[in-house]
């Protein structure tokens, strides 16, 4: 309980209102959502909170109708406005964790943060407890301690998997090591961005007509399969000299820099044809084929799939949604006060994201944390992966139908069955509708988005802190049209909730077979054909102990948060003005038609697409 007082300023029309608490000898922080109060007139006005009063303090509040700094012409007004940002910009800091990592927020630990922005319930987001919890969950826990303790074949496996049947888990447990479900996760599994079309060979891959003539199914050469656009191509080039995790002397982990090339066959569906294992090619880092020995080309594959966990988990996932999420964060409570429309309009897509990140750093990302546990990235690589992923981190690369074009996977005819593609573009364009309509309420025109000091001062702090000043992302230094700010809107709560749901919450169910997403490798990439055997696969795969602790994490990771808030559900009412309110239930009717349309498509599926329904995609990134 707390005590509170409420002075009401009266000047002419209620302007402020000022709540003061008062502290006892006990824990008493007070959350107040908003206060209602009756003018003099019979009128009632909304003073939106949503913020916890501690100790002693003090808060001022304004009316919840949205103000552009233009519209405030009185000096009461303006001073509270420039003051709020004031204690923002000191409570949120910049901080650098790595060099040249995007700029984070300057705690040490969740506690550390201010009260708004933490977890309820910190026991909720512990990482070691929760991914304990996971093992135990699974029934796991038996195995954690085992490392060096290799599994005895690939059936072994099962002991820690955890059946659920008409899964895509189990889907992927009985399937694994066929070439279609291998092409088919370039498309659709938990990291579908990799994958482009293929314009010309590279010299680095020097594959032959003959090596891949038995794949091709179209009398076509080599050459014109590429010209035709049925040819693929994914790159792990990033990894390339990237050092492996070295944590544990008792175990030499290994990492590879694969490049794949895929076929689009007769049926339309995407199948490898040839993985070289290194960049360099020579005698030494042969081209694996389909029409090699079984266990030679099986294991090219799971060279490639362990890859491609590495880059999904410290690139797809951590850089380009949780990293880039958190500068959209810290720049927003330090650049916008709360009476800003785009405020309001972004702040339910921050929840706790800088609050995850924190506990992250904490636990998780830190040295010593869980990630080097039972990754081979772990130890540094992880930091040695991001620096080098910063380059390719532009502005055009988070402008979701601008990437698709620019990979050459664009054409529904062409690839009819990337639903990533197509479900990610129809809520890109609900969510960019939604932005315009808000956008046009507020800003009459471009002159008056010229003029707003605030989200000129909020772009400026992204460009500088999070893009750290480099021309080359791409990122703009100002915003000078209602069109573009649509956009730049469109990829803060697109990349803040639907793309972090398509890359997040579907690790469990494409990575929780082991095989299919090895976090490490025990032995080095094969050198040479026809001496792969099923033992040597066995031992380079993750022993017990390491094979736990990444089902306990991809588990935890693929859970939605206690009283999710998907998109376009806002119960915190930062909006009071009907124009707003109706904007945002044309937003929800656009969501639930693609809901509709996604559960349509999806009807009969074995391998159902899902992660970009909105009603499975959080606000913000909050796990």
């Amino acid at each position: 309980m707390c005590s509170g007082s409420l002075t009401v300023f009266y000047l002419g029309e209620i302007q402020l209102i000022k709540i003061e608490k008062r502290k006892y000898w006990y824990q008493d922080d007070w959350y107040l959502k908003y206060i209602t109060v009756k003018t003099p007139m019979g009128d009632y006005l909304e003073f939106p909170c949503y913020r916890w009063i501690t100790d002693e303090k003090e808060i001022v509040l304004r009316d919840g109708r949205a103000k552009l700094p233009r519209d405030d012409k009185t000096q009461i007004l303006k001073q509270h406005r420039r003051k709020e940002l004031e204690t923002r910009q000191k409570m949120y800091r910049w901080k650098e964790w790595h060099p040249g990592f995007p700029l984070s927020i300057d705690a040490h630990s969740h506690s550390d943060l201010p009260r708004d922005i933490q977890f309820d319930n910190e026991k909720g987001v512990d990482f070691i407890l929760n991914y304990s919890k996971a093992m135990e969950n699974l029934y796991v826990n038996r195995f954690m301690h085992m490392f060096q303790s290799s599994w005895s074949d690939f059936a072994d496996f099962e002991r820690i998997f955890v059946r659920i049947s008409n899964t895509i888990s189990e889907y992927v447990m009985q399937h694994w090591k066929e070439d279609f479900m291998f092409g088919y996760q370039f498309l659709n599994g938990c990291n579908p961005v990799l994958i482009r079309r293929c314009t010309e060979i590279p010299k680095k891959l020097p594959v032959t007509m003959d090596m891949v003539e038995c794949s091709l199914e179209r009398n076509l050469t080599l050459e014109e399969e590429v010209k035709q656009g049925n040819i693929f191509i994914v790159d792990y080039e990033l990894l390339d000299g990237v050092d492996a995790n070295k944590t544990d002397p008792c175990t030499i982990q290994y990492l590879a820099a694969p490049i794949c090339l895929l076929y689009k066959n007769l049926e339309n569906k995407i199948v490898p044809i040839a993985i070289q294992l290194g960049q360099k090619p020579g005698p030494d880092n042969p081209i694996f084929l389909p029409s090699d020995a079984s266990y030679d080309w099986l294991l090219a594959k799971i060279w490639v799939r362990s890859s491609d966990f590495h880059i999904h988990q410290t690139v797809t996932h951590l850089l380009r949604t949780h990293l880039v999420s958190e500068v959209f964060s810290i720049a927003m409570f330090r650049q916008l006060p709360a009476v800003h429309p785009l405020f309001k309009l972004l702040v339910p897509h921050m929840r706790f994201t800088i609050a995850i990140n924190t506990k992250a750093r904490e636990q998780l990302i830190c040295e010593c944390g869980l990630f080097d546990k039972a990754n081979a990235t772990g130890g540094g690589g992880h930091v040695q992966m991001v620096q080098k992923a910063m380059k390719d981190l532009t502005y055009s690369s988070l402008c979701f139908p601008e990437e698709i074009k620019a990979k050459g996977m664009d054409s529904k005819e062409d690839i009819p069955y990337y639903y990533y593609r197509d479900d990610g573009i129809k809520v890109w364009e609900a969510i960019k509708s939604f932005a315009e309509d808000v956008i046009h309420i507020y800003y009459e025109s471009d002159e008056v988005v010229c003029e707003d000091v605030e989200l000129q001062a909020f772009v400026k702090d992204i460009y500088v802190y999070g893009m750290r000043g480099v021309k080359a992302s791409g990122f703009p230094k100002t915003i000078r049209t209602r069109e573009k700010l649509a956009e730049y809107l469109t990829v803060i709560i697109f990349t803040t909730s639907a793309q972090h749901a398509a890359v997040n919450f579907g690790q469990y169910d494409w990575c929780s077979w082991i095989p299919n997403a090895p976090p490490t490798m025990r032995c080095p990439p094969p050198t040479e054909k026809g001496t792969v055997t099923i033992e040597q696969i066995v031992e380079s795969l993750p022993d017990r102990g390491r094979s736990c602790w990444h089902l306990g994490a991809v588990w935890a990771l693929s859970q939605f948060q206690d009283n999710e808030l998907f998109l376009g559900m806002y119960p915190d009412e930062h909006f009071v003005e009907k124009p707003v309110k109706e904007a945002m239930a044309k937003f929800r009717k656009n969501l639930d038609e693609i809901v509709n349309t996604i559960t349509e498509r999806n009807k009969n599926k074995k391998l159902p697409y899902y992660y970009l329904s909105p009603d499975r995609i959080p606000n913000s990134v909050a796990v």
